[in-house]
């Protein structure tokens, strides 16, 4: 930063010493015949020649003020620090910054090495301080109070006895500590300085402010000031905030005041909306393991999230649960509710589909491997196992899909990488690093960064010839590859699966479909697409020439993942922290 430990001489930018500088590393390592004005004079010189940005050079200062906090400051650490808050504001832009600074470094201090005399010393002048903020003889900002009245620990009884020793007319001086302080308190409110005006209530202990004064914030969206005020004050004024959430439909805000404050007996319905919301959030992003947990067996949320299940045509799910849990009453409800599913999504028979091929062994591969090198286009998809685990690493790519018009190849990475590593390698870098096969994916830089991470032993992935990423084709559209397929095909995919257990083997018959459907979904937009750029509905001048200029001849591996990506990777780190809270 331009200080550093032990350095006692300090250059400026021709090389020359600094003495300014020089002075000061002196300066702080004895405090002994210093005032408060040179110490933050040379404290902003330190400051000004400082190289670093203003984060480091924070935090080295206040470091070196710490540290000087221990060099005989006079008469104390406390009352020094003190002083020196007095005499700030007229060092300009520099006072806020430097308030914190000292005052958080002298937090520091007291917390190791406090001194009684020093202290209550420091209290008497701190509380005189208040006093000069309050009659705006000192200019300091209302953050700043806060913390000079709470590490002074500055009380009612503090400021009543510098009140005492004013030497005043009758008519300035208020009569007791408290009508002070509640004036200077609702001249923060009517500047809408909620939280420094809770803050001050708490600290002052002062209880007379009702329930206008919450609803006052939260009308204004303060809901954190809100939330410290009403702790503060009680059960009551918890329960009053805790209806004014749902009122506002703050449901979330809601759901984790009554958690931490013990109020469930007193909001059971809204307790209970409030699980409700949060499981359908869940069963929205398909995380439908973290869902089940997050009911903690409870009867009536467990039929919900079967609902939930059977809304989103889960119907393994519905019979897990349903099975899991002993429910009953479900199997009715599920029959009416299929027929509506068929037709709110799309299907593989839609796309004439003829084949699902599951490869897992060598000769399937070969075939595999064939029969795609005839394509000239094809979709790409993977599939892993998410993980629940927070800081793990993420699970292996389990299955690869590959699609061409009418069969789609499952591979099953897993097990050929076990069994077949170096066949696996030649028959991927075929398809993949092919330049006479287009092949299409969606979002698959995430999927790239996976594989790479999954299975870097193999050539395969470490570059892709003739890549066409669906997403940059159609940057505007929501809701990932099923808004994509909505807005093409008239029908959006059901993603209930997409966080299943991918290393289950067999995989079931709904997630084998789901697996096939990504992939094959590319290729028939692309079609789609390709035979009728020019129809209502669709994106002008996305032609032949659009489509190729997004294509990508070489794309190489990524050599360090620096972000995840929002559809996967971003939505396990998601799943890892709502793992976090019960």
């Amino acid at each position: 930063m331009g200080i550093e430990e032990g350095v006692v001489e300090l250059h400026d930018d021709k090389g020359k010493i600094d003495k300014k500088l020089t002075i000061s590393v002196h300066t702080f390592s004895d405090l002994t015949y210093t005032s408060p004005v040179v110490f933050l004079y040379l404290l902003k010189e330190c400051y000004a020649h400082g190289t670093c940005k203003a984060t480091n050079k924070f935090r080295i200062l206040q470091q070196k003020v710490y540290h000087a906090l221990e060099n005989s400051p006079q008469p104390g650490p406390a009352t020094f620090v003190v002083w020196c808050l007095y005499v700030l504001p007229i060092f300009g832009l520099h006072c806020e910054g430097f308030s914190h600074l000292i005052i958080s470094a002298l937090r520091r201090f007291l917390n190791l090495a406090p001194t009684l005399e020093d202290t209550s010393k420091a209290k008497v002048i701190a509380a005189r301080l208040f006093l000069d903020i309050v009659g705006g003889l000192v200019d300091h900002d209302e953050r700043i109070v806060v913390k000079i009245l709470e590490v002074f620990d500055v009380k009612l009884a503090d400021v009543d006895e510098a009140l005492c020793q004013l030497n005043v007319q009758d008519d300035y001086k208020p009569d007791t500590a408290k009508t002070l302080v509640e004036d200077y308190i609702f001249k923060l409110i009517d500047s809408q300085s909620y939280m420094t005006a809770a803050s001050l209530l708490e600290h002052f202990s002062i209880r007379q402010s009702g329930k206008s004064f919450l609803v006052k914030m939260m009308q204004n969206k303060q809901s954190r000031a809100a939330e410290k005020w009403a702790t503060f004050m009680g059960k009551s004024m918890l329960c009053a905030l805790v209806q004014e959430y749902v009122d506002q439909n703050m449901l979330k805000q809601a759901y984790e005041t009554i958690k931490k404050n013990d109020l469930k007996q007193e909001f059971p319905d809204v307790y209970h909306k409030c699980k409700e919301s949060l499981l359908k959030k869940l069963a929205e992003k398909a995380l439908w393991d973290l869902a089940e947990a997050k009911t903690h067996g409870d009867k009536q949320l467990l039929e919900y999230l079967v609902y939930l299940a059977m809304e989103a045509g889960y119907s393994e799910k519905v019979d897990e649960l349903c099975e899991r849990y002993s429910l009953e009453g479900f199997l009715n409800v599920k029959e009416s509710e299929g027929s509506v599913l068929q037709s709110k999504y799309l299907h593989l028979d839609e796309l004439a589909v003829e084949n699902i091929i599951w490869v897992d062994e060598v000769d399937g591969l070969c075939a595999a491997t064939s029969h795609i090198e005839g394509c000239k286009v094809v979709g790409l998809d993977c599939e892993w196992k998410p993980n629940y685990v927070k800081g793990s690493k993420p699970n292996k790519v389990s299955i690869m899909q590959i699609a061409s018009d009418k069969t789609v190849f499952i591979f099953d990475l897993i097990k050929l990488f076990e069994d077949i590593p170096d066949i696996l390698d030649n028959c991927l870098s075929r398809i993949l690093q092919s330049p006479r096969i287009l092949k299409l994916g969606y979002n698959f830089q995430c999927d790239i960064k996976q594989l790479a991470h999954s299975y870097g032993e193999l050539r395969c992935f470490n570059n892709y010839e003739k890549l066409l990423d669906m997403q940059n084709v159609f940057k505007e559209t929501r809701g990932g590859l099923s808004g994509l397929a909505e807005k093409i095909l008239g029908t959006g995919l059901n993603k209930t699966r997409r966080n299943s257990n991918w290393e289950l083997r067999p995989l079931s018959h709904n997630q084998l479909e789901y697996a096939a459907l990504d992939a094959a979904v590319l290729v028939h937009i692309f079609h789609h697409f390709h035979n009728h750029s020019q129809s209502a509905g669709f994106p002008d001048g996305h032609d032949k020439i659009e489509w190729k200029s997004h294509i990508v001849s070489r794309m190489d591996k990524p050599k360090k993942a620096k972000k995840e990506s929002k559809n996967k990777r971003e939505l396990e780190d998601d799943i890892k922290k709502h793992g976090q809270s019960n």
